[in-house]
């Protein structure tokens, strides 16, 4: 079935940054839309594409980097850069000899920033893209102002337009889903299953071995496994690296790989210095929940009837979305939790500047003030630091719980 093509919101940072910017490097997980959205942007802008899924452009860029990038065109998108690192000094040459904006759309499947070549050689010529899974709000084709009425702790813009439709017994559909295109083209939870094994399979077998040398491949699908029964959960390296005949430092490095492969995220943890007896291990999230339910194998069925685990994964999917949202945004917004040796915590904190916002994640259909107790305790340490607290909720409405204190429908994230 042919994937259904969808408006990118990334498409408008794309625009701004070849605007003043010589590179602009779009990265995200493999089959997350950066393709899409490259050709998208050829279209749109001028832009001539080739890709380094063709064996022959990659061979030649291997062979002769230095008349390779010579060849090229003023403008021009090179997909899958990470395939080519022997391109990248040529690339930097290139860019310095005609110093002008948009000269080059870059995408990778790895986090390239980490591969040192690319990093060096760039820096200071480029601005990163970062594209995830669909959100839901572009699945709706709308564009949400959630992030702006809560660090401005705008109540009635939060309420506009009434009440919402809960989700209720589609919400296990909603997280297992996911939001991965070629994965949403499948209407069965099997179906979507059988795609993200496979999937699983090919960034192990390709694109692992495009990046870095590791002996035991079949290591990684599975501690991909046991890390998906970690997801929302604070990060315990000891029990990853429990199943494995492996050094914590070599499971450590596995993990990083993950992360480098944006299938995994660490969400560091919050700290204030007016608080003590933090808890300083950072979270686990999965980059989509489709995929993690895949991995755990659970269908929609079954998450729905296991409470705890539809709690999790929800945490991580609202987390997912939000981070999306944050993307598109236009100022940085960086992302903890919080949580310290009373048990009290926090599931989220999304900082801008010198304002926060704490977030707290219910599947329920139900709110009470009890679920605000780490909210006032956050709200009391931070002062007119904090700009709001928000308990997403499955409910209907927009309900106030005190100063700046909001309750919100799950259904306001899709715009």
């Amino acid at each position: 079935m042919q994937s259904t093509i969808y408006q990118r919101h990334a498409i408008d940072g794309l625009r701004e940054a070849l605007a003043d910017t010589p590179v602009a490097l779009i990265h995200g997980p493999r089959q997350c839309g950066k393709t899409t959205l490259a050709l998208d942007a050829c279209r749109r802008f001028g832009y001539r594409y080739l890709s380094f899924d063709d064996n022959n452009q990659l061979q030649a860029a291997r062979a002769d980097p230095v008349g390779f990038a010579q060849g090229l065109p003023e403008r021009c998108a090179l997909d899958e850069i990470q395939r080519a690192p022997e391109l990248f000094t040529s690339l930097k040459s290139s860019v310095d000899k005609h110093r002008r904006p948009g000269r080059f759309i870059l995408t990778g499947s790895t986090n390239v920033m980490m591969l040192p070549r690319l990093s060096d050689s760039l820096a200071g010529r480029m601005e990163i893209i970062r594209l995830r899974p669909l959100a839901q709000c572009e699945l709706s084709g709308k564009r949400p102002g959630v992030l702006n009425a809560l660090f401005e702790a705008d109540f009635a813009t939060l309420a506009n337009g009434g009440r919402r439709r809960r989700i209720g017994t589609a919400l296990p559909q909603l997280i297992c889903a996911g939001g991965y295109p070629a994965a949403l083209a499948r209407r069965a939870d099997r179906r979507r299953a059988i795609w993200h094994r496979d999937y699983i399979a090919t960034v192990v077998q390709r694109d692992v071995r495009d990046i870095a040398h590791i002996r035991n491949l079949d290591a990684l699908p599975r501690l991909l496994d046991i890390a998906a029964t970690q997801t929302a959960c604070l990060f315990n390296a000891a029990q990853l690296a429990s199943p494995f005949s492996l050094s914590r430092q070599t499971i450590y490095d596995y993990l990083a790989l993950l992360e480098q492969l944006f299938l995994i995220e660490r969400l560091r943890p919050w700290h204030h210095n007016k608080l003590r007896r933090l808890i300083k291990r950072p979270k686990l999230h999965l980059v989509d929940t489709g995929l993690a339910a895949s991995l755990l194998g659970v269908n929609s069925r079954a998450l729905g009837q296991d409470r705890t685990l539809l709690g999790r994964l929800l945490e991580t999917w609202v987390y997912q979305e939000l981070r999306k949202q944050a993307d598109w945004h236009g100022d940085d917004i960086r992302f903890y939790h919080f949580r310290d040796r009373d048990g009290v915590e926090v599931d989220m904190i999304m900082e801008q500047g010198r304002r926060l916002v704490g977030v707290e994640i219910k599947a329920a259909a139900s709110v009470t003030k009890q679920d605000f107790k780490a909210l006032k305790k956050l709200r009391e340490v931070c002062g007119k630091q904090f700009a709001a607290g928000v308990v997403f909720y499955d409910g209907e409405d927009v309900l106030p719980f005190g100063e700046r204190l909001f309750a919100a429908p799950l259904n306001l994230l899709a715009g």
